[in-house]
């Protein structure tokens, strides 16, 4: 069973969280999104964390009402109190938050502290992972005793 943890360990090091403030504007959090490659933003302030910003957010709840994104402040689009996991979570848990819940993203807490977010595609990435690993250990298995 894959954690979390190991889950993380497979990203880009040093891990590099894309943030906002709640008070910045959603044009703010949109170039860092751009700016990152990265389709949420955590909302911070003092190192807690208050919500998640997504893109779907800012089209939804800013671009299609024909909001000013340079106007609208992050705290008014963001998901308060998001669902978090923990490092020692299983990654099947999450993908049964985000398949249920229809989330993309997860911030990872350890303790109060946010060490990471595992998206969609880290879950994926883990999965076909797994799948090869499986698919190795079959063909040796088979190889091995099919004489």
């Amino acid at each position: 069973m894959t954690t979390v943890k190991t889950c993380l360990a497979q990203k880009p090091q040093p891990v590099v969280l894309v943030t906002a403030g709640p008070d910045d504007k959603v044009s703010t959090a949109l170039l860092s999104m751009r700016d990152k490659r990265v389709r949420a933003v955590l909302v911070m302030d003092a190192g807690r964390l208050l919500g998640i910003v997504t893109q779907g957010d800012c089209a939804i709840k800013v671009l299609l009402p024909g909001l000013d994104a340079r106007q609208v402040a992050v705290r008014d689009i963001m998901t308060s109190s998001p669902m978090t996991v923990r490092p020692g979570d299983p990654i099947e848990a999450c993908m049964g938050l985000m398949a249920t819940r229809n989330f993309r993203h997860l911030p990872v807490l350890d303790g109060d502290l946010v060490v990471g977010v595992v998206s969609i595609g880290d879950v994926v990435k883990e999965s076909i992972r797994q799948m090869g690993q499986q698919i190795d250990f079959l063909e040796t298995y088979i190889k091995g005793h099919g004489a």
